[in-house]
Parts: structure tokens; sequence; C-alpha cells
């Protein structure tokens, strides 16, 4: 019975949703530096604790604790650029699915990691609290 469901429409509360269109961010590019160590497997974790978003149902910001970590290959994601993608969010309408996807996405095409992991602790909006996560091996 649960194998065959019919899924109801999107949006049924008729909400005005304006997400920004991923080729309208405008995103400061990720930089990279070379690992002197190719083969020696490390993390190397970030915590955001400052992250920021615009919600696209209210346009109301989004807060949120991003913690990720990676095992590079053979670049290093240069920290200042990093700050300065992550802060170019601020002005971004985006869903919290969406915005975790999207930093996952940028980071493996900047640095070519050998394993991704990123979690967007979001703050309680309405009651409820929302942790994202994804990841990605190589």
């Amino acid at each position: 019975m649960l194998d065959e469901v019919n899924l109801p429409p999107t949006n049924q509360q008729n909400l005005d949703i304006r997400s920004t269109l991923r080729d309208e961010m405008n995103l400061f590019p990720l930089d990279t530096f070379k690992y002197e160590y190719v083969g020696r497997e490390i993390w190397i974790d970030f915590v955001i604790p400052e992250f920021t978003a615009i919600c696209p149902f209210s346009d109301f910001p989004d807060f949120a604790i991003i913690k990720l970590k990676y095992v590079p290959n053979e670049r290093c994601i240069e920290l200042k650029s990093l700050k300065l993608y992550i802060n170019s969010f601020r002005e971004i309408k985006v869903f919290h699915e969406h915005v975790i996807n999207i930093i996952l996405e940028d980071f493996v095409k900047a640095c070519d990691p050998l394993q991704v992991e990123i979690e967007g602790d979001f703050h309680v909006r309405g009651n409820i609290k929302t942790i994202v996560r994804a990841s990605y091996k190589k």
C-alpha cells in the first residue's frame, strides 16, 4: 500500500516562493592551493557558526551553523575564499535543503576532494529545528 503513493501538488498554501535562481546567485568563487601530501589521508574540519541566507517564503533571514569536513585529494580550500563564499549567501533566497547541496556541489567542483561531509544546523523557526546533511565520496 505504501509503495503506491500519489503525491499531492506542491505549494498547496499558494505561498509566494521566490528562490534566487542558481545562475543569479553570484557567489564568491572558492579558491584552492596545492596539497603537498597527496596520498596521506587527513580530515580537515570547518565550523561556520554565522551562516545566513534568506527564506524564500518569508524574506526573513535564516541562520545556521555549517559544519564541513573533507579529505583533500590534490587541492585544499583557501580559507579566506571560503569565508567570502559563505558570506555571499547573505542576500540569497534559498531553502535549507538546497543550500547544503549547493555548497557541496561547489566545494567538490573547486577542490575535487576524496570525501566531504556537510551539515547545516539551522536555528529554530516556528518551533521547528532543521538539520540537513549531505556527503560525497570519490
